[in-house]
């Protein structure tokens, strides 16, 4: 069958391109020119011929699959399932479901572009920013559970104000304050995890339809919330010292663009981090366009090398900086705890916003994190972290060293969790993917962090999960498959890389 595809779909104006593929395809089983039995095109001929993403195709399937429309057989292909019976309505066969918003049409096209993992059959997890459980201080956290329901009883189980415990909030603002921030518990507004953290904070300066200059590579999920918000994002190029200032600057020119976020320490995927200078440059080329600064430091607490310049938000004499924290990554991401520090109209804005979207957080949670803070526990736990990760980093930096092939490039962090590579030319860490999970090493591809999900030959790299004996089975894994794949020649000649 013959396909018309509007382009433009999931920008809001038109329908999604997956749901036109889907209506198509419906319309021409219920006018019976598909019948049952029929088989479809693959989804790689499909994508071929539409010259659209195969992810795109695979959700007008899967769309169609759980309509009951079609059907897919491992090794046989896609069929179609069923037909209109006799003297039936075709205007009630396979009825469309009620349309989604265009929003979370974009949303489901984003998630798609994301590579499945699936069961990881032993490989090393590369991959994963999820820090490794056997480090949480289950036993530490339980005493200082005990000790906050005993102290606060009954008051801790029912709601909290929308800003949070004010016991945590005054805890975060005196680590703040000793890193250079000026804060009091006022200025501190508690958030789900530093991902609604993102969402409130770009919510205080940008409506659907705007911009937010991010650097590129940035976070992926910064990338899926700014869908989720409909905000579209306008890149700035990382360098060797961090973004591109030059860039900036005319980005941040235009009025459409309303915010600019960062992650000055530990980025995320490249692990890098910026110094003083480049810190004082960005924030005087923000306050001369009049432009916010969206502080993304969720990995604060865990430098283990080197000695880091003091953040955004205490160089900030302008109330430009908004600062996100959380605790996800330093003590666990079950707790799901972090914060929003801001000034002026931007923290009264913040609180309004805040409870719109959550009555209130855990209250009983917040007091035992209050509690694990003040008595020390939580400094004596991210001693032992650190330690870890350092050693962790090392081995990955040394595997990365002694087994990748000649021309591979890799950033070396004092902080966090992750390590941005650039494989050799010619190589697309996408397409490497499947070959480096069956070869037992699992990864994330650098598509995952562009914001238009371009194919790169780079790829991040986490010592979060893995310890030193698994690192190095991954990275002589990684390299296994990039050499067998280096001897079948190039299948794509990719130029983006690490800046290095």
């Amino acid at each position: 069958m013959e396909f018309s595809i509007e382009r433009g779909g999931t920008s809001g104006r038109g329908v999604p391109v997956y749901r036109q593929i889907a209506d198509q395809i419906r319309r021409a089983v219920v006018a019976g020119a598909l019948v049952r039995g029929d088989r479809l095109p693959t989804i790689r001929g499909l994508a071929s011929q539409l010259g659209v993403n195969r992810d795109t195709v695979s959700l007008a399937y899967e769309t169609l699959a759980d309509e009951g429309v079609i059907e897919s057989t491992v090794g046989r292909g896609t069929f179609v399932a069923g037909e209109p019976g006799p003297g039936a309505d075709p205007s009630d066969a396979f009825a469309s479901p009620p349309p989604l918003s265009p929003v979370v049409d974009r949303l489901l096209e984003f998630g798609r572009s994301r590579p499945s993992y699936g069961a990881s059959n032993g490989a090393v997890p590369l991959h994963s920013l999820i820090p490794d459980p056997t480090l949480y201080p289950v036993d530490g956290f339980r005493r200082s559970l005990n000790r906050a329901l005993a102290e606060g009883g009954s008051d801790l189980l029912v709601y909290g104000g929308p800003e949070g415990l004010e016991d945590l909030r005054a805890v975060i603002a005196e680590r703040l304050a000793a890193d250079g921030v000026e804060a009091t518990a006022e200025n501190v507004v508690l958030a789900q995890g530093a991902s609604q953290g993102i969402s409130l904070a770009l919510r205080l300066f940008a409506a659907p339809g705007d911009w937010v200059a991010v650097e590129e590579p940035t976070y992926h999920n910064l990338l899926a919330v700014l869908v989720g918000l409909g905000l579209r994002p306008t890149p700035v190029p990382m360098t060797p010292e961090g973004p591109d200032l030059d860039v900036l600057s005319r980005v941040l020119a235009r009025p459409e663009v309303k915010a600019f976020y960062t992650m000055p320490s530990f980025h995320n995927p490249m692990g890098t981090t910026t110094s003083l200078a480049h810190r004082r440059r960005l924030l005087e080329i923000a306050g001369r366009r009049g432009k916010p600064v969206v502080e993304d430091a969720f990995e604060m607490d865990l430098r283990f090398a080197g000695r880091g310049a003091p953040p955004l938000a205490a160089l900030d004499g302008q109330g430009l900086v908004v600062h996100l924290f959380s605790f996800s990554k330093s003590l666990f991401p079950g707790v799901r705890i972090g914060s929003v520090t801001a000034r002026g109209r931007a923290l009264e804005g913040l609180k309004a916003l805040k409870r719109t979207i959550d009555l209130s957080g855990v209250p009983i949670v917040q007091a035992a994190v209050a509690d694990f803070v003040r008595a020390g526990a939580y400094d004596r736990h991210l001693a032992k972290l650190r330690k870890t990760l350092l050693a962790r980093r090392d081995a990955l930096l040394a595997a990365l060293a002694e087994e990748m092939p000649e021309g591979t490039r890799f950033t070396e962090p004092e902080g966090g969790y992750q390590v941005w590579v650039e494989l050799p030319d010619g190589l697309d860490s996408g397409e490497l993917l499947d070959d480096a999970r069956r070869a037992g090493v699992l990864y994330a591809p650098g598509s995952l962090f562009h914001h238009d999900g371009r194919p790169s030959r780079c790829l991040r790299l986490t010592f979060a999960l893995a310890d030193e004996t698994e690192i190095r089975r991954g990275v002589r894994a990684l390299a296994g498959a990039v050499r067998a794949r280096q001897r079948e020649g190039p299948r794509t000649n990719r130029d983006e890389g690490i800046y290095v």
